[in-house]
């Protein structure tokens, strides 16, 4: 019987099945087969109101270019550039950030204008004298690879494509005279302020130059070319409002105005390469990647880009579960974003320049955030990637002496706790990607444990933090010892027995931060008392023991030890009644204002923050799985939709959408590094993971629906299986997983000791 669920998808769900059944197929219908179109799934829109902070615009799979629009600029919720809730677009920018609590970048504004050009902005009261324009979401389209946009003041259509290093602009205007186009090297976004720019006319149709910034990024370095493919009748330079004579200015906000006397069908094109080199690395990137002026060429190899890695994982489901699906796997490949040009040469965080490296050069690590969920994805799904992501760690390391915490366009930001990198490595090295230097590797990885910043003098000492000597003692003591299990793993695969049992110690130091009268992990004075007074509810942002969350969410994060946190709590019954708890309780503290980071909450759970993701499925580890399943549901259902406010919390650069891809099938890593990844229940009907040519893992949810949301039993490559996880090798060998789904709870599956998570 077909159901409501399955209706919709069942024709993908039977082109599916017959590629894998029918070898009689031709290599022709093969091909179509296997490459159905998976972008029309996605919404770029979908987060990018409320906290989502995603970018919205035109980029290819972890691009150094995100082209899009840019709003007047209106708080927190406009990190990324641009929020749904807005009708102002004041240009397009070649740089944004995804899903990030703080704003940078925006680099490098261009805008299309007719009529006069003024030299400032507009605001979100009068767009009349400034420049800027408003614009209705009725004339705006957003596709993977392609933006576009009717600006209302002027009557301008605005349309953008990209490829990784280059930004191509379509502007069609209302009339063949008195256009023009502004650039702007002002202003970027949040804390990003100009400290030199530079504009020069290489010729009739060339501009080029460099906006270098301090903000986030504190001493970002970007280089442009721009290619028009009209001339240029006049150009006008100005610092900030002051005029610059000649076709050339170097100031603090260099601006251009370049008019175009007569333009053929109303059109002037744009290309932008982008570089943080040279403006000539920028050129020679347009070059080599868009070397004509074929538009709609350019957005259908965006698109098919975008579509080949969209069929990474082929699922079938209902109509919002294929949506959300398949922009949040869209949404996994902004960051970690290229950062060196098309010839291999980046500029280090040492600010030297490095020629032809050997390796694609990343940057961009929200690493606090995408250790847990998006780089185990990406083990399974861009296995081509992964030596290349450490490579850009260990070149980080040697350019600044430790490995990366938070790593934006060649800068260390030290933003969040922990050293994250340290987990990526463990998780890339146990999982056989080695094509690296692994001794130098290790090397990092010890150096970085061996630091003495934010307390970590003290867990050299086997000690805990004190929490009357610094704040959010115990969050950064929980990360840390998430990080030590990491090289102690890593230790222990290289032999490594005095390192092993060194860094043990060090992971195991979380106990020493849980209170046992109170069954909550808190902080600890010097004099070894616990600090007081104590409220689990209370979660004051940076001015506490926590980091964005307060004790109910804290004590759970144990992910590298989850059997050593039960036994804290002196039994599995007890443990279960306190995670329960955390999914129950709903007081506040009278006169506090939760931090917005703290969002998508069920009771004190908090789905809109990363620390929490792996909680759900620590139910597995205490033989109720079942718990898990009915989580993973309601949390669809409340925080995951269509909508443009479709995401509960900041995607910070994938994790929040890894989140889903990952749960959507049906499993999750809550250990970062063991490659263990843990049942809960999936959302999808089917899902077809192809990790290598001629490598693929199949998973198929037999009756899945509405209320079929419990595994009763399972079947491995057309054997029972018992167990309530399935490991990266199972994955990455391919095969076949069938999980039984039904209405109710089963009394066996995954309960016994041995069918529980290692």
């Amino acid at each position: 019987m077909i159901t409501k669920y399955t209706k919709i998808a069942f024709s993908g769900f039977l082109a599916l099945n017959l590629f894998f059944a029918n070898p009689a197929i031709s290599q022709e219908k093969k091909a179509k087969q296997a490459i159905p179109d998976y972008t029309k799934y996605v919404n770029p829109l979908i987060g990018s109101a409320g906290h989502g902070h995603v970018f919205v615009g035109a980029n290819v799979p972890f691009g150094a270019v995100q082209l899009g629009p840019v709003n007047i600029f209106e708080g927190w919720d406009w990190c990324s550039g641009y929020n749904y809730v807005s009708n102002t677009i004041l240009g397009f920018t070649h740089t944004h950030l995804s899903g990030t609590g703080i704003g940078d970048l925006n680099d490098i504004l261009i805008l299309p204008v007719s009529g006069k050009v003024p030299l400032f902005k507009g605001t979100k009261e009068d767009m009349t004298n400034g420049y800027g324009s408003y614009f209705s979401h009725e004339n705006e389209v957003s596709k993977p690879g392609y933006y576009s946009v009717l600006l209302d003041k002027y009557k301008i259509k605005a349309e953008l494509t990209a490829s990784e290093r280059v930004g191509f602009h379509k502007y069609t205007f209302n009339s063949a005279n008195d256009n023009h186009v502004l650039v702007d090297l002002a202003d970027g976004i949040g804390w990003d302020k100009p400290i030199k720019t530079f504009i020069k006319k290489i010729n009739e149709t060339t501009l080029a130059g460099y906006r270098f910034s301090a903000g986030w990024a504190t001493d970002q370095r970007v280089y442009f070319t721009m290619e028009f493919s009209e001339p240029i009748s006049n150009l006008a330079l100005y610092d900030d409002k002051a005029a610059v004579n000649g076709n050339e200015g170097e100031g603090l906000k260099m601006k251009a105005v370049l008019d175009f006397t007569t333009l053929k069908n109303k059109q002037v094109l744009v290309k932008v390469g982008i570089s943080p080199v040279s403006a000539e690395n920028a050129a020679a990137n347009i070059k080599a990647e868009i070397p004509n002026w074929d538009f709609d060429q350019t957005v259908k190899t965006a698109s098919s880009k975008w579509n080949a890695e969209l069929n990474k994982i082929q699922i079938t489901g209902n109509d919002k579960t294929m949506k959300v699906f398949y922009t949040s796997l869209y949404h996994t490949m902004f960051a970690p974003s290229i950062f060196n040009d098309a010839n291999g040469d980046y500029r280090g965080t040492d600010k030297k320049v490095y020629e032809k490296a050997n390796f694609t050069n990343y940057t961009t690590f929200s690493l606090w955030d995408t250790y847990r969920g998006l780089h185990p994805l990406y083990t399974i799904t861009q296995p081509d990637k992964i030596n290349d992501i450490v490579k850009s760690f260990l070149a980080i390391y040697q350019q600044q002496g430790r490995l990366p915490v938070w790593h934006l366009m060649g800068n260390e930001t030290n933003t969040m706790n922990g050293n994250h990198s340290i987990a990526v490595i463990a998780d890339a090295y146990l999982k056989g990607y080695r094509d690296y230097d692994v001794a130098l590797a290790y090397e990092a990885m010890k150096k970085t444990a061996m630091q003495t910043r934010d307390g970590m003098d003290y867990v050299q000492k086997l000690q805990y933090i004190p929490a009357d000597k610094m704040l959010e003692t115990v969050g950064n003591a929980l990360e840390y010892a998430i990080d030590d299990y990491c090289i102690a793993q890593m230790a222990k695969a290289l032999n490594k027995t005095e390192d092993y049992d060194y860094f043990t110690k060090r992971a195991n130091l979380y106990k020493l931060y849980f209170d046992k009268e109170t069954t909550f992990m808190r902080g600890k004075l010097t004099d070894g008392n616990w600090r007081t007074p104590f409220n689990p509810l209370s979660s004051a942002h940076r001015k506490d023991d926590y980091v964005e969350g307060n004790a109910w969410q804290y004590t759970w994060l144990v992910p590298q030890d989850p059997y050593g946190l039960i036994d804290l709590f002196g039994s599995e019954s007890k443990f279960l009644a306190k995670l329960d708890s955390l999914f129950q309780i709903t007081d506040k503290v009278e006169g506090e204002e939760i931090s917005p980071d703290i969002s998508g909450l069920i009771g004190q759970y908090a789905q809109g923050n990363e620390p929490n993701h792996h909680i759900p499925y620590l139910y597995a580890f205490a033989g109720q799985p079942w718990k898990t399943a009915k989580l993973i549901r309601e949390i669809d259902d409340k925080f995951y939709s269509t909508k443009p406010d479709g995401l509960c919390g900041n995607e910070d650069l994938g994790q929040m959408s890894a989140w889903y891809v990952l749960s959507s099938m049906g499993f999750y890593s809550v250990n970062p590094a063991n490659g263990v990844y843990v049942l809960g229940s999936p959302l999808v009907n089917s899902a077809v993971i192809h990790h290598k040519k001629g490598i693929s893992f199949l998973i198929k949810a037999i009756d899945n629906s509405a209320t079929n949301i419990y595994i009763q039993k399972a079947e491995y490559n057309g054997k029972p299986y018992t167990k309530s996880y399935i490991t990266q090798e199972m994955i990455v060998k391919g095969g076949e997983l069938k999980l039984f789904m039904g209405s109710k709870p089963s009394a066996t599956f995954g309960v016994k000791k041995s069918d529980r998570p290692i």
